[in-house]
């Protein structure tokens, strides 16, 4: 019997882990800054629909029908979720 070395095939090395760079990241500088602007918005809209109601039960207050709570915080919010919307599918520059 031969006493030769059996040389094995060497395999490719595993790729070296970097530290994660900016460049990982799903979005981007500007698009938290835009989800922040949405976020701001629906939270102003909520905000602007509280209130309006009645101490006493017995008497009707109008001012739950009021500009701000029917028509602009609904709005706000609505824009507020377009916002949010836009800030996600907006591609980050690099």
């Amino acid at each position: 019997m031969d006493n030769k070395k059996v040389q094995k095939k060497s395999e490719p090395a595993a790729p070296v882990k970097t530290p994660a760079s900016s460049a990982d990241f799903a979005f981007g500088k500007e698009n938290y800054r835009l989800m922040l602007i949405g976020l701001a918005l629906i939270a102003l809209g909520f905000i602007l629909m509280i209130g309006g109601g009645s101490d006493d039960p017995n008497v009707f207050n109008p001012d739950i029908f009021s500009f701000r709570r029917i028509t602009l915080a609904p709005i706000l919010v609505l824009a507020g979720f377009v916002v949010e919307i836009f800030a996600i599918m907006k591609k980050p520059k690099d």
